[in-house]
């Protein structure tokens, strides 16, 4: 039986994604390009070339700060995330996106396994988010361990993305033709 998926579903589910997409491109700009040893090189070279001089300390502080506002749209992609997982969690008391019971004696094995993907995942977002706001506006004292269960979201959230498009993948290309024209335009595919 194939699934048909309303508009708002539609909607969360590619806000979610967006704004996925939107952080792990903060948290990749941040290693890569926009880190801050890389950047004070950059600076430092330039500022040699000109006869000026700054400690290494003067150049990461000076590093961070011009990728400050990069980084500020991670902390507010990480806001509208919250809103987003909040609105996420409310809708099943409207009747909308229930969360479904990975210990349902109806599914099948493929189904329990993807259920309990989906648990995982909500699990490891809700304490990216926890921890995430408690950088932000927690104890100071909670920063350093916050901080670094923070950081290691990247790891489940590529693993996540990675699984479900593959899954996504494998069921478009085997039983569940159309998911993918379903979850963009509501419709099925009329290809078939």
């Amino acid at each position: 039986m194939e699934k048909s998926y309303s508009k708002i579903y539609r909607i969360l589910h590619w806000a979610i994604a967006l704004s996925f997409f939107f952080l792990l491109s903060t948290i990749f700009l941040r290693l890569t390009w926009m880190n801050k040893e890389h950047m004070a090189d950059i600076i430092e070279k330039y500022l040699s070339q000109n006869g000026q001089v700054l400690s290494q300390d003067q150049l990461i502080v000076l590093a961070k700060q011009i990728r400050q506002p990069m980084w500020n749209w991670h902390i507010y992609t990480g806001y509208v995330l919250v809103g987003l997982f909040g609105l996420r969690f409310l809708l099943p008391f409207f009747g909308e996106m229930p969360i479904q019971n990975p210990l349902s004696n109806e599914l099948t094995t493929k189904e329990r396994f993807q259920k309990w993907i989906y648990v995982i995942f909500y699990a490891c977002v809700v304490i990216s988010l926890v921890t995430g706001l408690l950088i932000e506006f927690g104890p100071e004292g909670w920063e350093a361990i916050s901080e670094e269960i923070h950081v290691l979201s990247i790891y489940y959230l590529v693993a996540f993305i990675v699984i479900h498009l593959s899954g996504v993948l494998l069921a478009e290309f085997t039983k569940q033709k159309g998911i993918v024209s379903r979850i963009v335009s509501g419709k099925k595919n009329m290809k078939e």
